[in-house]
């Protein structure tokens, strides 16, 4: 028998609430749902419905979803297909092709599921909320058979076994035969980031030292600051920081690493994140007001967009939303008494002002910290997404913003997490745009100078392209090259012939680096 739509809401609702209140046991709401005489659906089944009943209301592209009678949510297999076929019906103008498209993937470009264990959710939990179990490091292709670490966080498994960017990977438990292919990626994926409880390397480090290392999985804090360093560039002084991800355990941190380059007289600032996903939107934000100037304190930073169901919602469509049934807890995760909302009960998502003229969804700028920067520049890949990309995007009208690297990834969209059942649901629910209103990147924010990276090289290296290209534009003006200086990179280049494709590049660098969360979650917060 078919469940009516009012039938299957109030089980979708008695679900999520389940679950909330399972995850939050300080703190329990007393609901009695109203449950129907008769139900034939499966705990699956209501799944799979309340997947695609959030997404009608939440998904940024919701408009182009079908009908729940058109798209039939229980037709599908699992969770994760259904969620893809919803993914793939709104499409970009400007490609023809889905906005979440992906070449050759069945996985949407930013929706995920996070069921706490494994998968998506363990990038979630290692880059963006502060620890994680793991070998702790990530590495890359710099030519097709020259394998190379290009990242190891601090106090890491892998840090503590002596690894650090720039190692040369000549064996993974006894396979020496590493050269860049489908085949040695799948099996490099597996041996890096399945669920052995060790890995044997051996590898030469930066000293021409060959060393035999056996790592073994174990929990660290991750700390997403990997670098720190001030240059003289000419007659400028110059910070540097390599951040590796906007986590939620890293403000104090990173309050003090740029308040070393004030004390120094830092006036230029290079942020490297070529291997940033992003993370929490709070964090970045922290980020931009450090960078931003003092002028434009009280001024628009960025504003985030939602779909026009959200921002024209009425009283009766709040009541009847299945926003209700996610409740919006305090900055300690608890409940929220609110008798005047949609419950009569506590606060819910179906309570919060979802209009792009709210202040809720309207960043300003409140400088903090003493640097006072005349310019500052970004060093991105492919790898650059989401929270990152929001930093520079909002920034480039305010300050002199130069990029350099290759395009980056194209994540102008964030999300907050849907509880549903057992798990949590990622879509893109809102849209940013800085103060001029520009948004919209899908395709990447392009770069002022095309360069690529030199595994080779260790942080902070002044010969290392990318960083090396930072500093001679803050000592004279320009990315154009001394004549020895070019024909020394032309010769590099000739040594290393086996380069990989910027598009090769882009898959190898997700394949095997599963640790590399793209997001940029926003945490609804409004006190009641």
């Amino acid at each position: 028998m078919k469940i009516s739509t009012p039938q299957y809401i109030v089980l979708i609702s008695f679900i999520s609430l389940s679950a909330f209140t399972a995850c939050k046991k300080t703190e329990t709401p007393v609901v009695t749902p109203t449950t129907p005489k008769e139900v034939t659906a499966t705990r699956d089944e209501l799944t799979r419905d309340s997947i695609f009943l959030y997404a009608k209301e939440l998904y940024y592209w919701n408009t182009s979803l079908p009908t729940y009678e058109a798209f039939k949510p229980r037709s599908y297999n699992s969770k994760e297909t259904e969620l893809y076929a919803i993914t793939q019906f709104s499409l970009n103008p400007t490609t023809g092709r889905p906005y979440e498209y992906v070449s050759g993937s069945t996985e949407p470009k930013y929706s995920f599921f996070d069921e706490g264990t494994t998968g998506t959710t363990a990038a979630l939990k290692a880059d963006v909320n502060g620890t994680e179990t793991d070998y702790g490091f990530s590495v890359l292709y710099n030519t097709e058979t020259d394998l190379r670490v290009k990242y190891v966080y601090p106090n890491s498994p892998a840090s503590q076994q002596g690894l650090s960017r720039g190692c040369k990977i000549t064996a993974v438990n006894t396979q020496t035969n590493l050269t860049y292919n489908s085949s040695n990626v799948t099996f490099l994926n597996s041996a890096l980031f399945g669920t052995n409880a060790s890995v044997t390397l051996t590898f030469t480090d930066l000293a021409g030292v060959t060393k035999t290392a056996t790592i073994t999985r174990a929990t660290y804090t991750v700390n997403p600051i990997l670098y720190t360093n001030v240059y003289t560039s000419g007659i400028k002084k110059v910070g540097y920081i390599v951040f590796n991800s906007y986590t939620n355990n890293a403000s104090a941190a990173i309050s003090a690493a740029f308040a070393g380059f004030a004390s120094q007289g830092v006036t230029e600032v290079i942020l490297d994140l070529r291997y940033n996903g992003g993370g929490y939107v709070s964090t970045a934000t922290q980020i931009i007001n450090i960078l931003g100037p003092a002028a434009q304190t009280g001024n628009i930073m960025y504003t985030s967009y939602y779909n026009a169901f959200l921002q024209g919602l009425t009283t009766a469509q709040r009541k009847a939303s299945v926003l209700a049934q996610q409740p919006l807890t305090d900055d300690a995760g608890k409940l929220q008494t609110f008798t005047g909302g949609v419950n009569g009960k506590y606060a819910t998502y179906a309570d919060l002002d979802y209009s792009s003229t709210s202040a809720d969804n309207i960043e300003k700028f409140e400088k903090s910290g003493a640097l006072n920067l005349s310019r500052v520049y970004f060093i991105v890949t492919s790898a650059t997404a989401s929270a990152s990309e929001l930093t520079i995007n909002s920034l480039k009208p305010v300050m002199d913003v130069k990029l350099i690297g290759t395009t980056t990834y194209g994540k102008p969209v964030g999300f907050f997490p849907i509880k549903i059942d057992k798990v949590d649901m990622y879509i893109p629910e809102f849209e940013t745009k800085n103060q001029i209103g520009i948004g919209g990147y899908y395709d990447g924010l392009s770069v002022d100078k095309t360069a690529f990276e030199d595994l080779t090289k260790a942080w902070g290296d002044e010969s290392e392209t990318l960083l090396s290209y930072a500093l001679l534009y803050a000592k004279t003006g320009s990315f154009v090259l001394p004549a020895a200086k070019t024909a020394s990179l032309s010769a590099q280049s000739t040594k290393m012939p086996a380069r990989l494709s910027v598009a090769e590049l882009k898959l190898v660098s997700e394949s095997l680096d599963q640790n590399s969360f793209k997001g940029m979650v926003k945490e609804p917060r409004r006190k009641f």
